[in-house]
């Protein structure tokens, strides 16, 4: 049974990466992350600049799920209210009756999050970590296949707000959404040089999986073992990060019990029960980047954090 559930899992991943490879080219390493993410009950943060298919990755990504999805328009006069809804009074009943914000849903798109201030994403903190929240001192559930995907332009574009630390780390993986090569650009400019220039999602055969696979796909990822040896480097990465020279604030343990799960499920992905370190290298940096902040002195060196998280994973050796 477990053999069988992994090798689920592994199909699974491979239908969504060649339905969603058909709409948006290139996405294949990107799928992967968002399916490992939503098997770890995690979020994902994609950024770019406009205009290079992230809001797209994510609405093909929740229709091949099978997901509901409802959209926030992230915008400065956006309010903690309109994100997670409020009591309203009924004058005919004169009682308070819950309108339920849309973060009552399956699969919540947050479209450009760092367009908003930071008091209305720091409303998402609650529902991204308990997976619920709380209005006037009632805590309600949020389904139980929420996740969310947050769209953001670059911070050095006009208009936008740095995303809090605290929220930042409760992304699962923040992916670089960047530029296609030269053949993918001219393929998608073939297939979707239609009258808006967009793909109709509704007419494409995305070919969700069914909603009884779900929970099953979750679970699989419980029969993949994870020797101390491997989640005693997931540690000695993070703390590296911790004692780097250049990085002033390293990774959370929350960061390190975060990677170590979402190792587990690319095992999974892979039909294989137990992870290697290769899938802790492969996750790292994405999984990283967002959550680790370089000193002023190595940003004026133009030190990336990318490639600061290369040199570590260079300088931890891996166990055999």
């Amino acid at each position: 049974m477990t053999e069988q559930a992994l090798q689920q899992t592994a199909h699974a991943l491979k239908h969504l990466q060649d339905r969603i490879g058909k709409v948006v080219l290139g996405s294949e390493h990107n799928t992967r992350l968002a399916f490992i993410a939503y098997l770890v009950k995690g979020h994902l943060l994609l950024e770019g600049v406009p205009g290079v298919g992230k809001t797209l990755l994510a609405r093909c990504f929740s229709k091949s799920m099978g997901l509901s999805m409802r959209r926030i328009q992230c915008t400065p006069d956006l309010m903690p209210g309109d994100v997670v809804g409020a009591n309203i009074f009924n004058f005919q009943t004169q009682t308070f009756s819950l309108t339920k914000g849309p973060v009552f849903t399956p699969f919540l798109l947050a479209d450009e999050i760092n367009r908003t201030p930071p008091k209305t994403q720091s409303a998402l903190l609650e529902a991204m970590q308990e997976r619920s929240v709380t209005i006037d001192g009632t805590t309600h559930p949020l389904p139980e296949h929420f996740m969310m995907v947050a769209t953001q332009n670059p911070v050095e574009h006009e208009g936008t707000y740095p995303l809090p630390e605290a929220q930042l780390d409760r992304f699962l993986f923040k992916l670089v959404v960047g530029y296609p090569d030269e053949n993918q650009e001219v393929n998608a400019v073939i297939a979707h040089c239609g009258a808006s220039g967009m793909p109709d999602l509704d007419t494409l055969p995305l070919d969700p999986i069914p909603e009884n696979v779900l929970p099953m796909l979750r679970q699989s990822i419980q029969s993949v073992r994870i020797e101390p040896k491997i989640a005693h480097y997931v540690v000695q990465l993070a703390r590296a990060t911790r004692n780097h020279p250049a990085i002033g604030v390293g990774l959370s343990p929350r960061a390190a019990t975060m990677i170590a799960a979402a190792a587990r499920a690319n095992a999974a992905c892979e039909a294989r029960p137990y992870v290697l370190p290769d899938d802790i290298k492969a996750l790292f940096v994405a999984a990283a980047r967002h959550r680790v902040l370089v000193t002023p002195a190595a940003e004026m060196d133009d030190v990336r954090s990318e490639d600061v998280l290369a040199q570590v994973i260079q300088q931890v050796p891996a166990p055999r």
